[in-house]
């Protein structure tokens, strides 16, 4: 398992984005997405909405995932 971000794109209100994410948080977001029946890019856009201005969506991501798996 490589600790470097690997870049992915999803779709934002009709924009394509990239976000770099290191594999294991890209799987846990993956597997996030599936358990609840939403595309990924379902997903990203209810992260991206909730989160604060001044937080970039991977690390919002990051942070769902962890919070999320955590449960």
């Amino acid at each position: 398992m490589s600790g470097r971000p690997v870049k992915h794109s999803v779709t934002l209100k009709r924009h394509r984005t990239s976000i770099s994410l290191e594999s294991a948080f890209w799987d846990g977001f993956c597997e996030i997405a599936r358990a609840r029946g939403q595309t990924l890019n379902a997903l990203a856009a209810e992260i991206d909405a909730g989160r604060a201005d001044d937080i970039g969506l991977a690390s919002a991501i990051r942070v769902f995932v962890l919070e999320t798996l955590r449960r």
